[in-house]
């Protein structure tokens, strides 16, 4: 013991020793980054005009990034030049920010792409008319440093615009599939503000009066890409020129939506799994018919060449040619006429518009017989309505939805396969001015969880029956059901799908 404790003391002479003959030399030097981050320079501001200084920008001096504004359009606040960046900010966050200088006239010399370095030490951050902005940077304090570089336009919807409004403030965003509410009439222009709607909230998209498109006939339906500006009234969407804004074309209604589905019934599933759907106008469907497709993917590696009209094991085809529904009706297409499986309640007075023993019997035109209809388990499965009888490879459903797993249903091709969708609450078929068609395409890749055991999925959002919009999304809720559960169960929780005009 006596040894151990002479060697450890010995040990810590020496280090004490070499310690004290250190040379300054000796030491690794740490350079402090002249470059300050928008996602850390917004966060010293705390409310009142501050005075940026090497201190509190932490040996900073610059601010690095890509230019968004665009002046030539007359619809950028006069004297703004727009610039975002990001860090790397670790676990997933989202660093991307922006930040205004007010330039004056300088402003008009820089294009979207320039990659610009600003000096800042000696200038204000400070809020003008509610957005935050830099003020006192001189002309030769901006250095340009590259053109044409690379933008990233985040999607964003205006429920998330309107949460995180310091997120998006300064940065370029583009709102997809947003309706003008009211819908402009013949002669309305875009000068102005006008309200916007995409399911998920409203928005205002500005254009100031002077802007070179605002004489511009308005567009009833369009995706929407600008800057986000914060306002006395809340955020606000300026688009710099008349490109920002894309019409799109207008959504047909659907005159059956999806509003629930059982998946997984007690005992077997042949025959007793169903889907709810729900009447946005009074329909014979002796005269208008319509198809239900199902798909089910389920150890499947390959995507549909023909999509929804693939057959087999994968696509089953319902036809719905007779029978009769108001407008606001719930209504059924599945196997047998009960609520959860074999004993359970009769449902058979609900309004059933199909019923079928798939297990049994092919499907309509295509789908061979299968014991499980609608999945309850694996690869990613859906749900589709179509407009007539015939279903083919090219044809666009009226509203579908998807739910479950993952699995190999879309290829980028070429040629491009998979399942097509159409614009709804969670698709969109334009994207950055391109048509993405498919499930999985783009950003069309959501879709529900699969429903716990014993669970019906009720589907609640608001749906507009005269324009096709969901002015507020579907979500899912699970519903537990028992052998003697009511039918009002699953049409009178609270919660369900509701139509508006």
């Amino acid at each position: 013991m006596k040894k151990i404790i002479l060697f450890y003391g010995a040990l810590a002479v020496i280090c004490g020793t070499w310690m004290g003959c250190k040379r300054d030399t000796d030491y690794v030097k740490v350079s402090v980054s002249p470059y300050i981050s928008n996602f850390d320079l917004r966060k010293l501001f705390k409310g009142s005009d501050l005075q940026l200084n090497e201190d509190n920008l932490g040996g900073a001096n610059f601010i690095k990034g890509i230019v968004v504004s665009n002046q030539s359009g007359g619809n950028i606040p006069a004297g703004l030049l727009l610039v975002q960046n990001s860090r790397i900010a670790g676990n997933g966050i989202d660093s991307l920010r922006g930040i205004a200088f007010n330039v004056g006239a300088e402003a008009s010399k820089y294009v979207p792409g320039d990659s610009v370095h600003v000096s800042v030490t000696g200038t204000t951050l400070k809020r003008v008319n509610g957005n935050l902005q830099i003020e006192g940077v001189t002309a030769t304090g901006i250095e340009k440093k590259a053109s044409g570089r690379n933008i990233i336009v985040r999607a964003v919807n205006t429920g998330m615009l309107a949460t995180r409004p310091t997120f998006y403030e300064s940065t370029l965003i583009t709102i997809s599939k947003g309706k003008m509410n009211p819908e402009p009439a013949q002669g309305d222009v875009f000068s102005g503000n006008k309200t916007i709607g995409d399911g998920f909230g409203t928005a205002i998209v500005h254009t100031e009066a002077s802007a070179t498109y605002a004489k511009q006939e308005a567009i009833p339906f369009a995706d929407y890409t600008g800057i986000a500006f914060s306002s006395s009234t809340g955020m606000q969407l300026w688009p710099r020129t008349t490109d920002d804004i894309f019409a799109l074309p207008e959504i047909k209604p659907s005159a059956l939506i999806i509003t629930g589905y059982l998946t997984d019934p007690t005992g077997s599933d042949a025959n007793y799994e169903y889907i709810q759907f729900k009447a946005t106008r009074d329909i014979n469907f002796a005269t208008t018919p319509f198809s239900i497709v199902v798909c089910n993917n389920a150890g499947i590696l390959a995507a549909p060449a023909t999509g929804w009209a693939l057959g087999g094991i994968r696509t089953y085809k319902i036809n719905i040619n007779s029978g009769t529904v108001r407008k606001g009706q719930f209504c059924y297409v599945g196997g047998n006429k009960v609520i959860w499986g074999a004993g359970s309640t009769d449902i058979s007075a609900a309004a059933w518009i199909a019923s079928k023993q798939y297990s049994t019997v092919d499907g309509d035109g295509f789908g061979t017989a299968t014991t499980n209809l609608l999945a309850n388990s694996g690869n990613v499965a859906g749900i589709a309505v179509f407009d007539g009888l015939t279903v083919t490879g090219t044809s666009v459903p009226l509203d579908v939805i998807m739910y479950g797993g993952n699995g190999a249903v879309y290829a980028a091709g070429p040629p491009e396969v998979g399942y097509r969708i159409t614009n709804t609450d969670k698709y969109s078929t334009i994207q950055n001015k391109k048509v993405v068609a498919f499930y999985g395409g783009g950003t069309n890749t959501n879709k529900f969880g699969f429903p716990g055991t014993s669970n019906f999925t009720m589907l609640g959002g608001v749906y507009n029956a005269a324009t096709g919009i969901w002015s507020t999304g579907r979500t899912a809720t699970n519903i537990t059901l028992t052998p003697t559960s009511p039918l009002s169960t699953i049409e009178q929780a609270a919660g369900f799908t509701t139509i508006t005009n």
